[in-house]
């Protein structure tokens, strides 16, 4: 019986995190659509539309080891409140700040801190309450949600004003603190004991903050996750504008950027349950399968990355483009579960210094694509080529270093 109690409240830990991630994903999706028409109204230029759209990833870059170190000194609980609270308020108050670039930069980057406080936290949660044999299957669900926020947003925003957005989704945040905070102080009492129960004990907890860079096994992490951040965030950021500039598509048109995050949010699943599968039959080592489902995250979406810019039909486009996302999906039982793997005392941190430096590529991709794309005379040729080399990069480096054996 406690076992089932255990695995209930995983379960709707597991849960709640990931409508977390859903409200968290979701809102980072409603700039992009809405910089179409805000740009029709205030004029910007296509730098200044990289900057808006970057400065997000300004304070999430600065909030990531913050989230994973509060997460282990105040109990990953309380931050997520905070973090969730925080985001939910930039995104409401965005319409308002509209009129003036340099606020509205500014509150960009306060979405960006509450939004990188989250998975840092979200990962910390999970390492001391999922079981082993649960973890990919708990990151394919959280990761999957994340991808249904996407979705949510993507075919609802194009239809509604572009304030209407963040209203929407800036409240949706705001309703969910409120439900977290009585669950926050329900389980607080017994995080103690969940830790010995799935967490397997370490002689040496103090770990030096040099052991983090010290591994090759956790380099290979962070260059996976580095990798796999520059083609999402080129998606991410500039689809709806690519889209409509170069395709011709209309506001309707522009929902079809949400059949990317359903096939993402599919794969996702499906990934973690084979992973899960192989793991548990023992077919393959959980080294193996971490490999094989980071080579198929990160070789697959290179290549239709080059696909994926030779087509100059809004249809084939999306479609490329939603196979690419598919592929994308099975990071989230490759290096992404590799985390609580080779450091599960610390999946937390481990997992804020990989997204830090995965957050490099969400700094540079709005002022760099606006760039290339004024320098090349419209053409988006070698900003598809960079972040597929980039991808097959990553790929060749995690599968030579990467390890399943705990390293912390």
């Amino acid at each position: 019986m406690p076992h089932y109690k255990m695995l209930a409240k995983t379960s709707r830990i597991v849960s709640l995190c990931s409508v977390a991630n859903f409200i968290n994903a979701a809102d980072r999706v409603i700039m992009p659509i809405a910089i179409v028409p805000m740009t029709d109204e205030f004029k910007w230029s296509l730098h200044w539309q990289g900057w808006i759209l970057s400065a997000f990833a300004f304070g999430y870059f600065t909030s990531q080891v913050i989230g994973a170190c509060a997460a282990s000194r105040f109990g990953g609980k309380a931050v997520l409140l905070f973090a969730v609270f925080l985001w939910s308020v930039s995104t409401s108050v965005t319409p308002l700040l509209a009129t003036s670039v340099p606020a509205l930069i500014f509150c960009r980057v306060l979405l960006g801190l509450g939004e990188g406080l989250g998975l840092p936290t979200i990962f910390h949660i999970f390492a001391h309450n999922v079981p082993m044999e649960e973890r990919s299957r708990a990151f394919g669900y959280l990761v999957a949600a994340g991808s249904v926020g996407q979705t949510v947003a993507s075919v609802l925003c194009p239809y509604l004003s572009w304030q209407t957005g963040f209203y929407l989704f800036g409240t949706l945040g705001i309703v969910w603190v409120l439900i977290w905070l009585p669950f926050y102080h329900d389980g607080a009492t017994s995080a103690q004991d969940e830790i010995p129960l799935f967490v397997p004990k370490v002689t040496n907890p103090n770990v030096q903050w040099t052991e983090f860079v010290c591994h090759w096994p956790l380099w290979a992490l962070y260059v996976a996750h580095f990798a796999m951040n520059w083609s999402n965030y080129i998606i991410m950021q500039w689809l709806p504008t690519y889209l409509a500039r170069n395709l011709g598509a209309n506001k309707e048109s522009i929902s079809l950027t949400a059949v990317p995050y359903i096939v993402n949010s599919l794969v996702g699943i499906f990934a973690g349950h084979f992973a899960d599968t192989l793991v548990g039959q023992q077919r393959w080592t959980v080294l193996s399968v971490r490999r094989l489902m980071t080579s198929i995250g990160l070789l697959g979406p290179g290549v239709f990355l080059l696909a994926f810019c030779t087509v100059d039909n809004l249809l084939a486009a999306v479609v490329f483009v939603s196979i690419l996302m598919g592929l994308c999906a099975c990071n989230s039982a490759g290096h992404l579960s590799n985390h609580a793997d080779i450091a599960p005392n610390h999946a937390g941190i481990t997992f804020a210094i990989s997204n830090t430096l995965a957050t490099i590529p969400g700094i540079l991709c709005g002022p760099l694509t606006a760039e290339l794309v004024t320098t090349s005379h419209g053409r988006w040729f070698p900003v598809f080529v960079l972040a597929a080399g980039v991808n097959f990069t990553g790929a060749v480096i995690y599968y030579s270093q990467s390890s399943a054996a705990q390293v912390l």
